[in-house]
């Protein structure tokens, strides 16, 4: 049994070229990402700090993309540190009644738009720090690496494509964060851990942000994965 992961179409999720964000950026020159994050901040509300983090969430409100874990902890992440929540998307009626009343809770901190709005993704991933995934299950995953190709450090439990396309950084040569079991403080954990690598040290961060951004999750690898398949098949 081979698994061959999806792609992304790297010319639509493209931060040097995408017309939909505010300014453009690319690894060798980042300063357009600043200019998105604050007109992210001005278009959903956010009255957050030149270098408070921006974790987002773009995703369907169910069971399987971990919402109940998000909402045992959403209100003590927001009380613990330091952080702005985005959420941009619908699901369940409890689940979006729950983040309504969460953006009342935390106003100014936290925005959630109930509803999905394909310009909008592009901006929140392009003004992000973080994308939370924390999947009950997941086979592939695409959000995982359209935030990275943003430069936005995804934290996803370690499921199915995510565990495949996204290694801890704790690790020396990860591209996100990741936590194993299906647990709250496990997620939590992760956060926190991701939080504290934004906040130590521009350099190192600096150095993380382009080790997500240098992945390739393109079509074409999913290709060039298809041809070894084969390949390797008709040698057998």
């Amino acid at each position: 049994l081979s698994g061959i992961l999806n792609g992304i179409d790297t010319a639509v999720f493209d931060p040097a070229h995408d017309a939909g964000i505010t300014a453009p950026y690319s690894m060798d020159d980042m300063s357009g990402k600043a200019v998105c994050r604050a007109a992210l901040c001005q278009e959903l509300g956010l009255e957050i700090g030149e270098h408070t983090p921006i974790v987002a969430m773009v995703t369907r409100m169910t069971p399987q993309k971990g919402f109940d874990l998000v909402q045992c902890v959403l209100d003590e992440l927001m009380e613990e540190q330091d952080m702005a929540f985005v959420l941009l998307g619908t699901g369940n009626a409890e689940y979006e009644d729950f983040m309504r009343s969460a953006e009342w809770r935390h106003k100014g901190r936290l925005c959630a738009y109930i509803g999905y709005d394909e310009a909008l993704s592009h901006r929140v991933y392009a003004g992000s720090d973080f994308l939370l995934m924390p999947s009950s299950f997941e086979p592939c995953g695409l959000s995982q690496m359209i935030a990275m190709r943003y430069g936005t450090l995804p934290i996803v439990r370690e499921t199915g494509g995510l565990r495949d396309s996204i290694h801890d950084c704790t690790l020396g040569e990860g591209n996100g964060f990741t936590f194993q079991t299906y647990d709250t403080q496990d997620m939590l954990n992760s956060v926190h851990r991701a939080i504290y690598a934004y906040n130590e040290s521009k350099d190192g961060w600096k150095v993380l942000v382009e080790r997500a951004m240098a992945c390739d999750n393109s079509w074409g690898r999913s290709a060039n994965d298809y041809i070894r398949l084969y390949k390797q098949l008709i040698n057998s």
